[in-house]
């Protein structure tokens, strides 16, 4: 399923990343690979972008970005 779907505090682990090019080379800079756990922590108010837990690190992803990345709950 796609990360954007993970409910707030619920955790998942990293299946695959849908993407090509410099977006995939980012968001495995990140740390976003394949077995690594993710939580998600905080929606903005408007609700993008979203903050997530990642190997002990707190990053935000838009929605758009977020999209590309499917996880198992």
């Amino acid at each position: 399923i796609p990360l954007t779907t993970l409910p707030l505090f619920c955790k998942g682990k990293i299946e695959n990343l849908n993407c090509t090019g410099t977006i995939r080379r980012r968001l495995l800079d990140l740390g976003l690979i394949k077995g690594t756990c993710i939580k998600a922590l905080f929606k903005s108010p408007m609700g993008n972008p979203i903050a997530y837990e990642v190997r002990g690190t707190i990053i935000a992803l838009r929605k758009e970005d977020s999209k590309l990345i499917n996880i198992m709950l």
